[in-house]
């Protein structure tokens, strides 16, 4: 039987996290790839389990060849059921979250379902008193900026587009196993001078802070006169985060070396640095690679 012209792959977005808005786009953004055909489902806000399994029949229907859930915190009952539901489908699949679901790594593990876990992707300050649908958009602005500049949304591309490569080869699949700490930040990044390369480091550092104050703020905290600075605090690294990843990259584009990875229509990456160089096709499938 002759091999589908594309690969379908399913994302079923359970609640948000920064990573979420943009995860399908990372996959195509010029829109032209022919080897895929990408579908989103989506709870909204809410990841409840009575939201999950009304939306779990719609990804079903389109039967991926891959499956990728996100969600935060993937422990709880709603992401739990669609790591359930996915692991169970006979199809590979992919968990991406945040920093608690490492306290999951092996469940996912068991499961055979691959993870990728973003430290720096992290919780909103979702306190009444404080968050408004304006302050909620800035800061998932500032968190994509972070995201997008220090290399981590292109780390979660690559692992995903190494999975499409390899389904229908005969090859062993090669699900991510990869927590995003500091480390992988430092390893994987393509910044060509050392100063770019730590202000991406510290702005992904605070945004690992900023999670770890909004859960404070947000589950720890009682008093609103506690909770409320905290938040408000945790905001403001955040957006301090997002200058510095700017700050990064603008070194970068002073030396004319930004490193522009588009997916070329077959899906294999084109590679280039310099702004007026034509991007050149991989002969290897896409490799993980940061900024």
């Amino acid at each position: 039987m002759a091999e589908k012209p594309f690969k379908k792959i399913g994302i079923f977005k359970c609640g948000n996290i920064g990573t979420s808005p943009l995860l399908e786009l990372l996959l195509d953004e010029l829109a032209d790839r022919k080897d895929i055909k990408v579908r989103t489902v989506t709870t909204g806000s809410k990841m409840g389990l009575e939201d999950v399994e009304e939306a779990l029949p719609k990804m079903l229907e389109f039967n991926p060849d891959l499956f990728v859930v996100i969600s935060p915190n993937t422990a709880l009952p709603g992401p739990a059921k669609a790591r359930e539901t996915f692991a169970n489908s006979g199809k590979p699949g992919i968990v991406i979250t945040d920093a608690p679901g490492k306290r999951v790594k092996a469940d996912i593990e068991k499961q055979g379902l691959g993870y990728i876990i973003i430290t720096g992707d992290p919780l909103i300050g979702a306190r009444k008193e404080f968050l408004d649908p304006t302050e909620m958009a800035v800061f998932n602005s500032n968190v994509n900026k972070v995201l997008a500049i220090t290399g981590v949304y292109r780390i979660v591309q690559t692992e995903i587009d190494d999975v499409i490569h390899t389904i229908g080869s005969g090859q062993k699949i090669p699900l991510p196993k990869l927590v995003v700490d500091i480390g992988v930040i430092r390893d994987n990044s393509v910044f060509s001078n050392p100063y770019a390369k730590a202000k991406a480091m510290a702005a992904y550092g605070l945004t690992e802070k900023v999670a770890d104050i909004n859960a404070l703020a947000c589950f720890v905290e009682k008093e609103s006169e506690k909770y409320i600075p905290l938040v408000a605090s945790a905001h403001e690294i955040a957006q301090t985060a997002a200058r510095l990843a700017e700050e990064a990259r603008e070194i970068e584009k002073y030396n004319d070396s930004v490193a522009r990875k588009p997916h070329a229509k077959d899906g294999r990456l084109k590679n280039k640095t310099k702004l007026m160089a034509e991007a050149v096709v991989n002969e290897a499938p896409a490799e993980q690679t940061g900024v």
